[in-house]
């Protein structure tokens, strides 16, 4: 069945049309609800037969899910073909750069595409991204070389940086407060899924075909994907009453990202950090932002508006995805490592230690609606700030001599606090701007995210080598492998990556006392009733 989004201006907005009223309209005006004043904060929490695959929204949801799918099997998918990938095509001292340019496609159009999204509306660029990611796929699977896979891999991160803040937009769109609390449960098993479903499916492709259908088989769920939501989701075009994109602050802005990121992800690996690379590589995205920041401040219709960063309900969900993102790359990049190297398990059982945490975060998605829509945004927050740091603890008590169990149930715990944080931060940001802000302000969450990955491997890998270098007095931790040190040097390494995981860990804290507890739904002007 067809939904649709269509905005019908002259509904009532005092304060007696309530959510609850929104209910009773047909899906295709649920759009009205960005110009309802909710004076407060509706604590029912909806059936799951009225927001689920098999409701009327069911189709979207099901095709924002598949959508997402691609991208989050494509993070885990690749790993596991690496050698094979080298065997074929060879170029091992570029392999790295696999995944480096794929993030940073990604991260640095994410921006732009959030406020596109709010420019030409969020299906449009949904199925634009898709379609990107889907070429870029079928050029990797054609690859011919290490140069040419990797180039075809950023292309998959050019459409994989549309595909997250449309499918996360959409999902702001259709669901009222109290919905998305149950449909951020079925987003966030999505990606539990895929850590499972991504390597396998790289390891049977790998032995049992080749290495080239682990993106042969974006095609077909890339076509799946976009033929459910042409079908089912069908949005009102978007009046032109705006300013052209400010395409000249979208193209300084990302140019400074990819430069801040490169910086980040390369910096100590293939040169050192008081190199004149990094000096080079810093200062220009230092220069690009200032720029960027003077194009931004005059333009009619920016693309990062200044708004973004006056509002205290975006600000503590941006510094929530900035820790969440450090956190996760510290615990997702050497765990692993300390199973296998330290505590002498293989890699299946290093990888299921990790996925404890991919676990953890979607049951704390699917539980969040009930405690934020009872106890507010801020309780959940320090909820998941507690956890935490609760997690990283538990990882501190590791050692050469622990059970690799005692990793799983440190990961598992950590990862309900960093869901605890992420799904209820985007939430309370999306709900507390109108419809047409929404992509923005998305797209800027998950920015943040992305930056907090790269400062993470940045820190983290600079504090490992150092310590690696203290044991061992090299003068070169840039030529650093951790993987082939012996125990007593690379425990005492990660274990200082687990410290201080820990201490940014305590930082959510800060993120949840910034956060408001209550955030209603935003008026027509795009200002929350909460604020």
């Amino acid at each position: 069945m067809s939904v649709g989004l269509a905005p019908i201006s002259d509904h009532g907005t005092d304060s007696d049309s309530s959510l609850a009223d929104i209910r009773g309209m047909p899906y295709g005006d649920r759009r009205l609800r960005r110009y309802v004043t909710a004076p407060q904060i509706p604590t029912a929490r909806p059936a799951r037969s009225t927001v689920g695959l098999r409701s009327e929204r069911g189709p979207i949801l099901g095709s924002v899910m598949l959508s997402i799918a691609l991208v989050a099997i494509d993070s885990t998918i690749l790993a596991t073909a690496v050698p094979a990938v080298v065997a074929d095509l060879g170029g091992f001292t570029q392999f790295p750069w696999l995944f480096s340019a794929y993030l940073l496609a990604q991260a640095v159009t994410t921006p732009v595409y959030g406020k596109v999204a709010d420019v030409v509306g969020r299906k449009p660029l949904m199925l634009f991204g898709v379609l990107v990611f889907v070429g870029g796929s079928v050029l990797s699977a054609l690859a011919w070389s290490m140069t040419a896979l990797i180039a075809f891999r950023a292309v998959q991160g050019i459409g994989a940086g549309a595909i997250m803040p449309a499918g996360t937009t959409i999902m702001g769109d259709i669901y009222s407060l109290a919905e998305r609390a149950v449909a951020q449960g079925y987003i966030a098993s999505v990606w539990a899924v895929s850590a499972v479903v991504g390597p396998t499916l790289g390891g049977l492709f790998v032995d049992q075909l080749s290495w080239r259908w682990i993106f042969w088989v974006n095609v077909p769920l890339g076509g799946l994907a976009c033929w459910m939501l042409a079908r089912s989701f069908h949005e009102e075009p978007v009046e032109r009453t705006r300013a052209p994109i400010d395409w000249w602050g979208a193209l300084f802005l990302a140019l400074s990202a990819g430069l801040l990121l490169l910086g980040l992800l390369e910096g100590g690996i293939r040169w050192a950090w008081d190199s004149p690379a990094s000096l080079v590589i810093f200062t220009g995205a230092a220069v690009l932002a200032i720029a960027a920041a003077f194009v931004e401040t005059r333009a009619a219709d920016p693309v990062l508006p200044p708004w973004i960063f006056q509002r205290r309900v975006l600000n503590a969900a941006m510094v929530g995805a900035l820790v969440v993102g450090v956190v996760m790359m510290g615990v997702t990049s050497y765990v692993p490592l300390y199973a296998q190297r330290v505590l002498g398990t293989g890699a299946v059982v290093a990888g299921l230690a990790l996925a404890a945490l991919t676990i953890g975060w979607p049951i704390a998605a699917t539980t969040a609606g009930r405690i934020y829509l009872r106890w507010g945004f801020r309780t959940t927050q320090l909820l998941g700030a507690g956890f935490g740091v609760l997690g990283c603890a538990v990882l501190l008590l590791v050692g050469p001599g622990s059970s690799v169990w005692l990793v799983a149930a440190g990961c598992l715990v950590l990862g309900l606090g960093l869901g605890y944080v992420a799904s209820p931060g985007i939430i309370a940001a999306q709900t507390a701007v109108a419809w047409q802000q929404r992509g923005v302000a998305t797209g800027a969450n998950l920015f943040a995210r992305s930056i907090g990955s790269a400062v993470g491997v940045a820190v983290f890998g600079a504090i490992a080598n150092a310590t690696v270098v203290h044991r061992l007095g090299s003068s070169r931790p840039e030529q650093v492998e951790l993987e082939h040190l012996p125990v007593g040097v690379l425990d005492p390494a990660l274990h200082a990556v687990f410290v201080a995981v820990a201490a940014c860990a305590l930082l959510l804290v800060a993120a949840g006392l910034l956060m408001p507890s209550r955030v209603a739904e935003a008026t027509e002007s795009g200002v929350a009733t909460g604020e």
